[in-house]
């Protein structure tokens, strides 16, 4: 799959795409520029705290349009001459201006998907869909077990959108599955500070933790699952064979020997085996089955 023509310019330099405006060249940065893409024009000022949370969103949903969206910031303390025209009220206040009109606007912080529909509604949806279709068929090959597709394809969207934490994360899950672990975590560092601590990235960050902690076994797996066939209440067995199915991305089947020790000792191990299982669950996602099921089982037994 080939995202690089199109909207996504292969060297676009996105500083061109947010520029900060004024009264004076509102007529050049927004009437003008809004005929050939649809411009955001962002009312601020330094003094608004909804307006330091909104801006960052609005600049990353902007960057990753490629260029099919434009974003003009304008500080009201400095330019009320159009803000007044335009009958601004209170900040912030976007509007969406198209072949010159405003066609359409919103007051207040609102969240990211709420500002893509925004953008949509504007008629500036094609590179925000060509990046979604883009991260879905990524995600279809990485499910099917297609790992140099996925790769390529979170490569592509990578190339076009260097700040895109799903391509990033994405790629980085393909490494891990590849049992690349050092190149995953040589992509997690190009995810931008402000998301290194998302969970998107934690997770990643602790399946490649499980990887590590497994692959240190000194047991061979087949020894282990040897003794908790002889001894099914080997505890330290079922624990190291859990750590060994982790390392080995089976996820569910060491989620299995944990739940099979917390069903008899929740508190084993000064609780080793539940801190383990949520690492599990982390590494794996919240919308993965291992996740949805495991926790539903932990809850049972907690709260029996």
């Amino acid at each position: 799959m080939d995202i690089s023509s199109g909207s996504f310019p292969a060297d676009g330099d996105n500083a061109q795409w947010i520029i900060d405006g004024s009264d004076q060249t509102f007529m050049q940065d927004v009437v003008e520029a809004s005929k050939h893409a649809v411009v955001l024009v962002d009312f601020w000022a330094p003094w608004c705290g909804p307006c330091k949370t909104l801006i960052p969103t609005l600049e990353k949903v902007v960057n990753q349009a490629n260029g099919a969206v434009r974003m003009v910031k304008i500080n009201i303390d400095e330019n009320q001459g159009v803000a007044g025209q335009l009958g601004v009220r209170s900040v912030p206040t976007v509007f969406a201006f198209k072949d010159g009109q405003p066609v359409d606007g919103f007051q207040g912080a609102i969240p990211e998907t709420q500002i893509i529909e925004f953008i949509k509604k504007a008629g500036a949806g094609g590179a925000l869909e060509q990046i979604e279709n883009a991260l879905n068929a990524a995600r279809e090959a990485f499910q099917n077990g297609e790992l140099d597709e996925s790769a390529a394809i979170y490569a592509q969207i990578i190339q076009a959108v260097p700040d895109n934490l799903d391509a990033l994360v994405g790629l980085a899950r393909c490494m891990v599955a590849k049992k690349d672990y050092e190149r995953a975590k040589e992509v997690l560092a190009l995810v931008p500070e402000e998301s290194q601590k998302s969970p998107q990235v934690k997770s990643v960050l602790t399946a490649i933790e499980l990887a590590d902690d497994g692959s240190s076994s000194s047991a061979p797996t087949s020894d282990l699952s040897a003794k908790i066939a002889e001894n099914p209440d080997d505890f330290d067995a079922r624990f190291e064979y859990a750590k060994s199915l982790s390392a080995a991305d089976k996820h569910e089947e060491a989620a299995e020997q944990l739940l099979a020790i917390l069903e008899k000792d929740l508190t084993w191990n000064e609780g080793a085996a539940k801190e383990q299982l949520l690492k599990i669950f982390e590494a794996a996602g919240p919308t993965a089955e291992v996740s949805q099921k495991g926790r539903r089982r932990l809850s049972s037994l907690l709260f029996s």
